[in-house]
């Protein structure tokens, strides 16, 4: 019975994964319904484990669910865009308070050297890795701090916010943004919250204006595509 249980979590697992996949960069268009038989047939389960990573990626505000109606992709939605911004601002502010305090020394050569090796430039990276890249430095510059509970919220956030990130990825000086994140690094190895905490206040801040020009590019992009 154990067995057939671990199975069955695999496959949810993996359910999960390639949904979360596509709605994070809306596969589905936005506002549109999930057509469940459809879905199970092109990724080859039943319904049932989709169902269950239909629930999960709904709860994580991935998704969204209308009883009666079934799963819809969630809308590209400036308010709560921004309110995912507001909130991944504190979030990252007040981890980096804790982690003046804990962070090990060989932790921040650490990310100092990621840095080095991923360089300033992009080269030819694709916009989706240069995303990945910047938010496995935000995460790594958050695990300093300790809180894990902290570090889940983020990553729910990136999650949510990727897309509107691979926008901003297009448009953003990666030479600026790379000199920003060493100097978060250098007052965070220097103890100094006088330094780091006013660079990385600015480096998360994006505007009301800037998130609305952002997803109507977006927006264009998805069905253009």
């Amino acid at each position: 019975m154990a067995s057939v249980n671990v199975a069955s979590d695999s496959i949810v697992e993996q359910v999960y994964d390639k949904i979360k996949l596509m709605s994070v960069g809306y596969a589905f268009k936005p506002g549109e319904r999930l057509n469940e038989g459809a879905l199970a047939s092109a990724l080859g389960v039943s319904r049932t484990p989709l169902r269950e990573a239909l629930t999960r990626l709904t709860t994580e505000g991935l998704l969204r669910f209308s009883p009666g109606k079934g799963f819809f992709c969630r809308d590209l939605d400036v308010q709560e865009v921004f309110s995912l911004y507001e909130m991944r601002k504190i979030v990252e502010i007040e981890a980096l308070r804790l982690s003046l305090e804990r962070a090990k020394d060989a932790d921040i050569d650490a990310l100092l050297a990621f840095l080095d090796s991923t360089g300033p430039e992009p080269g030819d990276r694709s916009v989706e890795e240069l995303v990945r890249l910047d938010e496995t430095f935000h995460e790594r510059l958050m695990a300093m701090s300790g809180n894990t509970e902290m570090l889940r919220v983020l990553k729910n956030i990136n999650a949510r916010i990727r897309f509107v990130r691979w926008i901003d990825m297009e448009r953003c000086d990666r030479s600026r943004s790379q000199m920003e994140h060493r100097n978060i690094l250098l007052g965070l190895k220097a103890r100094d919250a006088e330094q780091c905490i006013p660079i990385l206040s600015r480096h998360i801040n994006r505007r009301y204006d800037e998130i609305s020009s952002a997803l109507k590019e977006g927006l264009a992009q998805i069905y253009m595509n």
